[in-house]
Formats: C-alpha cells, sequence, structure tokens
C-alpha cells in the first residue's frame, strides 16, 4: 500500500465527469490508475530504449526511447508503438514541443511544457505550464505542474486552478522487479488521460536535467524525475 504525497490546502481531486484526454480516450478510465517510473530494468535490456513505466503487477504500459542524437524522445505504448514524439523546441530553450505518433510536423502539435518560475529552496522551485495546441494565445496555461524538492513530489493541476489531476512522488524500488534505483509512483486520478500524464513526466525529466543525456550510464541516480528538482 501506497502513501501518497500530501497536496497543498486547497487542492481538490478532477471532477469524474470532467475527463482529461489529450492523447488518446483508451488512457482515460473511470478508476485511478497507479504507475512506477523505472530505468535499467530487467527485461528492457534490447534496443535504445532507456525508461519504461509498469503497473503494480509489473506489467510493463510504456517505454520511452530516443532518436536523431538523443534529443528526440518516443513514447511508446506496450507493443512498441509510438504515442507521442517529445523534442525540445531549441538547445538554449526550456520548452519541450508534444507530437501526436512519431512526428514533429507542426500539425500533429498536441502539447508544449514551458518552465514558468524557479522559486525558493523550501517552496515550490519549479513550476512549469502546459498549453494544449489548441491555445494559440497561451494567455492562461491548460496545465500546471508544481514540484516540491523538499517532498520529492510533484502535482499537475487542470490550467490555475486548484483542481488535481495527477502526483509522482520518489519511493524505493518494487522488490524483485528492478535493479535496485529509487523509482517513482505516479497516481493518476480517475477520467484523466494517464498516456498524457506519462508524457509529462517524461518532459519534466528533460528539464530537471538541463537536457543531458539520459542514457548516461555512469550517474549514481540515472533517471532524476520530478524527484531531482533541477534547474
Amino acid at each position: 500500500m501506497h502513501h501518497p504525497p500530501t497536496p497543498p490546502t486547497g487542492t481538490s481531486q478532477a471532477v469524474p465527469n470532467d475527463s482529461v484526454v489529450v492523447i488518446a480516450p483508451q488512457y482515460c478510465t473511470p478508476n485511478q490508475v497507479d504507475f512506477h517510473i523505472a530505468k535499467k530494468v530487467e527485461y528492457l535490456t534490447e534496443g535504445n530504449y532507456n525508461l519504461g513505466a509498469f503497473d503494480i503487477n509489473g506489467n510493463k504500459i510504456f517505454i520511452v526511447t530516443t532518436k536523431y542524437y538523443k534529443r528526440y524522445r518516443i513514447l511508446l505504448d506496450a507493443a512498441g508503438v509510438p504515442l507521442v514524439s517529445l523534442k525540445k523546441k531549441n538547445v538554449s530553450s526550456s520548452r519541450w514541443n508534444v507530437y501526436r505518433g512519431d512526428s514533429e510536423n507542426s500539425k500533429n502539435l498536441l502539447f508544449s511544457v514551458k518552465k514558468t518560475t524557479f522559486l525558493g529552496f523550501l517552496a515550490f522551485k519549479t513550476n512549469l505550464d502546459v498549453f494544449l495546441a489548441s491555445n494559440r494565445n497561451e494567455g492562461v496555461c491548460d496545465f500546471k505542474i508544481k514540484q516540491k524538492c523538499n517532498e520529492k513530489s510533484c502535482f499537475i493541476y487542470r490550467g490555475n486552478s486548484d483542481n488535481l489531476i495527477a502526483t509522482m512522488h520518489k519511493k524505493k524500488t518494487v522488490q524483485g522487479k528492478y535493479f535496485g534505483k529509487d523509482t517513482f509512483l505516479v497516481t493518476v486520478y480517475p477520467n484523466v488521460d494517464y498516456a498524457f500524464v506519462m508524457a509529462l513526466c517524461v518532459v519534466v525529466d528533460e528539464i530537471n536535467h538541463g537536457g543531458e543525456d539520459i542514457d548516461n550510464k555512469d550517474g549514481a541516480d540515472d533517471w532524476v524525475g520530478w524527484g531531482g528538482c533541477g534547474g
């Protein structure tokens, strides 16, 4: 049994009949979805896979691989079918664009993630704004990601509201499933697209790394994730 991180005061859970579908409706269920994100997993050793997501029984549900000099991430389903492609807008940018399938065509843009805030040591250190492709003027974000360094936790909200749709926190590995690395438990509330949440996990990890190669094999903590609080 896991213990989710405590959200900030005033937070409310997503309304059940107010679905969030960004990538595909099949990833939006009436039940809460929990999954782990881990790296260097025993049965993900072939090819260029570097990150995996697994349900509570250890079944693979997502894989992240790289393309084009490791600056272009692809989120695959368990069968290896590309769901979305994630690409940094440019070398100096803290903005990532996410496209449908194995694409980077602007016509297939689904959403963008932009780093907006870098606060103090004991407060939210990293705030990220998420803009859907339909939100062209980007006056108000469609989703907001807030990260807490002291709790190594992250919270995803709908717009600038207190409507919480997903959380993530660092936890110890599940015995027998991973290589002894710390893993991250993601909790997605009912009627929220968990493939979308997984894509956000990948982007936040990239921003926390400052764009460094996530295939680094020498680091003690290979996947910083939201708990890394990078800037």
